[in-house]
């Protein structure tokens, strides 16, 4: 519980903090100076005389332990007191892969067009950089677009062999090493209705992991199929239905996406899968401060056992990406991995304190949660059978109109899980 609370002071710092800063802008010169700061009227005593806060950083992960560090938080705003940008760097040190930081600038120039950078690295193996791009986000344009870059050295991955039925007692450990550039282009044949395409390629090296305590991967699997890693160049077509009010912090409305991907030996690719699936998230508000959002995700992949380990469905974690990886908050990421997935999510997102402060509008949120969901080799599996139910309670911190920061805590069959980051899980 120490460590929820902690988490739970970062999430509070960063709606709070630094909203005295100017309006700043990396892709605008005229706003790089520093904003100057009177220090005749600092006070110890009076956090909103402080040019920033320094937030202490407790971090925990399943699959990564617990890191430990500071956190300074510059939050920029514009004239409206809305967040334009937020300046996070940290240093920080992890119980296994020691010491390390990040630099992270997420710029909210519109609506409509958000972008960020985030690079890190630890003493020990670990390194990322992440750039990623959109414009064309609320569909008001005939086109829309995403562009991603995406490096990363990750030694904390799991593998726990293919199959709803994996045994924790089989846990091993590797490093991902993958590179990958993500293009999504789409037409908004209205506000509601958007059709895109995407290409990533993609290139995948497996590693030795960084945790000498979890047996490597290659000591049980050695003949998991995609031990060695590959390429492959995935295109994939999508449809959307969007109604919500919001994209970032949405309290009414549907989405609904289908999708089909494929990648082939023939245009780059070291193997051949094809992928379709959909998901569907509505919500719906009682009252002003009652949210209730739910979610369903289906994914399938007819590939037998042709599916490397690294492309297959991934279900666990805190993130809810299409076709990558689906929430399950009672274990760490990719905990379950197969051909075929389902999921399903709900949470009663309730408001229990609103305040300006430091001059930006903050909400602190409870939301208890229930999900459960599986993974499945062959096509003809129930969905709805051998689920692997999950409960907890969200901690969010929401600065409208874009920022939630969050620490969800969930358990699950294998004990608690705690998780932290930025945006809502779905």
């Amino acid at each position: 519980m120490r460590r929820v609370l902690a988490s739970l002071i970062l999430i509070t710092a960063f709606v709070a903090a630094g909203s005295k800063a100017h309006a700043f802008s990396l892709m605008d010169p005229d706003t790089w100076s520093w904003p100057q700061y009177d220090w005749k009227s600092f006070s110890i005593q009076d956090p909103n005389s402080w040019p920033l806060i320094p937030v202490p950083e407790v971090a925990t992960d399943p699959n990564g332990g617990v890191t430990y560090g500071v956190l300074p938080v510059w939050l920029f705003t514009d004239n409206k007191n809305e967040i334009s940008s937020i300046l996070a760097p940290d240093i920080n040190a992890n119980s296994t892969l020691g010491p390390g930081g990040n630099f992270r600038y997420l710029a909210y120039p519109s609506a409509d067009t958000q972008w960020y950078t985030v690079a890190g690295a630890q003493e020990t193996i670990a390194r990322k950089v992440d750039l990623d791009y959109q414009t064309g986000r609320e569909h008001k344009k005939w086109w829309s677009f995403e562009g991603r870059f995406y490096f990363e050295r990750d030694p904390t991955e799991r593998f726990y062999g293919s199959g709803n039925d994996s045994h924790y007692g089989n846990q091993t450990n590797y490093t991902t090493e993958q590179i990958y550039g993500e293009g999504i282009l789409g037409l908004n044949l209205s506000e509601r209705l958007q059709v895109s395409l995407m290409e990533r390629p993609r290139y995948v090296r497996i590693q030795t992991g960084g945790f000498t305590s979890v047996p490597d991967i290659r000591a049980l699997f050695p003949n998991q199929k995609g031990i060695n890693g590959g390429s492959e160049v995935l295109s994939q077509a999508t449809i959307q239905y969007d109604s919500r009010d919001s994209v970032d912090i949405p309290r009414s409305g549907t989405l609904g996406r289908f999708y089909y991907g494929i990648a082939d030996r023939r245009f780059a690719s070291s193997v051949s899968y094809n992928r379709f699936g959909g998901e569907l998230r509505q919500y719906y508000s009682v009252g002003q401060r009652v949210t209730f959002a739910g979610h369903v995700f289906n994914e399938y992949e007819p590939a037998g056992n042709e599916m490397p380990f690294w492309s297959q469905a991934r279900l666990g974690g805190d993130e809810s990406l299409l076709t990558d990886q689906e929430t399950l908050r009672g274990y760490g990421a990719g905990r379950y991995i197969d051909n075929n997935l389902f999921v399903m999510n709900v949470e009663m997102r309730t408001r229990v304190w609103e305040k300006n402060v430091f001059g930006t509008h903050g909400i602190l949120e409870l939301a208890p949660f229930a999900e459960a969901g599986r993974v499945g080799h062959e096509m003809s599996y129930d969905p709805f059978t051998d689920l692997h139910p999950v409960g907890g309670i969200g901690f969010r911190g929401i600065a409208e109109p874009f920022v939630v920061g969050f620490v969800d805590l969930g358990w699950g069959g294998e004990g608690a899980a705690v998780f932290s980051g930025i945006n809502y899980p779905f």
